[in-house]
């Protein structure tokens, strides 16, 4: 048997897998395009020091960017349906990195929510002792693109971690009682946080 009739077969093969992993790496936007849509979560005034975190040409979680300030920028999931980006205060990065930890470990929402709620209890992780803002912004997938960075009809939400407070404690109700009014999520608990959802025009 011919050596080249016997090889052609897996130089196609080859050939073929490293053009669906270069047309992979097309989709995923480049880092300054990350960058650019991740730290526009953030207030203007902070963006440019932020620190942020997206992914590499092989889609791996990697520091995009060192920050200069206190604002930690998440840039979109690619492999997630629409665009969503977030930033909050670096003093919420061990509460984020542990969840983080947690969810590669395959652990689901509730078995991340008690580990972290025990170590808080606990004192081994470390929460913002007088509040921390994240900031989420969120588009349809139709109105992004993360080629060039252009994202449309974003909507803007702010959640203020406050652990351990309570409605007792701070006057804020359980549920929001009209378009954008403040409320607490998980009062009593290391995840209690005020919501504002500003109305949707």
């Amino acid at each position: 048997m011919n050596l080249s009739t016997i090889m052609n077969p897996f130089c196609l093969s080859f050939f073929a897998l490293m053009l669906f992993l270069q047309a992979e790496a097309q989709q995923l936007p480049s880092k300054a395009m990350q960058i650019k849509t991740a730290v526009m979560a953030a207030p203007e005034d902070l963006r440019d020091g932020a620190m942020v975190y997206g992914y590499d040409t092989r889609g791996n979680w990697t520091v995009l960017r060192e920050g200069s300030n206190d604002m930690v920028c998440i840039a979109d999931d690619p492999n997630a349906e629409g665009f969503s980006v977030a930033c909050y205060h670096k003093q919420l990065e061990p509460f984020m990195e542990r969840g983080r930890e947690l969810k590669k470990e395959g652990k689901n929402f509730k078995e991340i929510f008690d580990t972290r709620e025990a170590e808080a209890k606990a004192g081994t992780l470390q929460m913002p002792k007088d509040g921390a803002t994240l900031y989420s912004l969120s588009a349809a997938a139709e109105d992004y693109n993360g080629m060039n960075g252009e994202v449309k009809n974003t909507y803007l939400r702010y959640v203020v971690y406050i652990p351990w407070a309570t409605q007792e404690s701070t006057g804020l109700a359980l549920k929001p009682e009209a378009p954008g009014m403040p409320w607490i999520m998980d009062p009593g608990t290391h995840r209690a946080h005020i919501m504002i959802n500003p109305p949707k025009e």
